[in-house]
Formats: structure tokens, C-alpha cells, sequence
């Protein structure tokens, strides 16, 4: 399995404010960056799998949400987030 238990806290505790507060925006954002990186490769080699297809576009859009409603909120930590887990090019 490609994301344990021990990659979840290690997310959380990166992005959030602990390994146990899972509900911080940037912490969910950086996961599902990492499930979307995840996907995207699976993707690669997998072209027809469009059942992850459709699970990557859905996980694409949550993260989007996310965004927005960060950007909406406090844009520094918007701006943050986006420059640490390098999501504009």
C-alpha cells in the first residue's frame, strides 16, 4: 500500500500543526498532493484505468476547493502552502 499510516502522520506533521490534526487545510492539501502524484503515475503506466482517472480528476477538484477556500481566508497561507508543496510553475 502506497500510503500508510506512518506517511499520513508524517504529512500532517509537515503541513499541519501536529501528526494528530488532521483537519488543517494545508495538511489535506498536501495529502492529496501526494494521492495525486501517486495517481498520476500510476496513470503513466495504466492508460486505461478510468476508474483512477476519475478518481484523480475528483481528488484534482477537492484540492481545488481547498485552495480556494484558503486563498479566500488568509492568503499568506495560501501563498505558503503553494510555494512549499510547489504547486504553480
Amino acid at each position: 500500500m502506497y500510503l500508510t499510516k506512518e506517511k499520513k502522520e508524517e504529512i500532517f506533521e509537515k503541513h499541519g500543526k501536529g501528526k494528530n490534526d488532521t483537519g488543517s487545510t494545508e495538511g489535506q492539501i498536501a495529502l492529496f498532493t501526494y494521492r495525486i502524484s501517486h495517481l498520476s503515475d500510476h496513470l503513466k503506466t495504466n492508460r486505461k484505468d478510468y476508474n483512477s482517472e476519475r478518481s484523480l480528476v475528483r481528488l484534482v477538484g477537492k484540492r481545488r476547493s481547498l485552495l480556494d477556500y484558503l486563498m479566500k481566508k488568509d492568503i499568506m497561507r495560501y501563498r505558503a502552502i503553494v510555494k512549499e508543496l510547489g504547486l504553480r510553475k
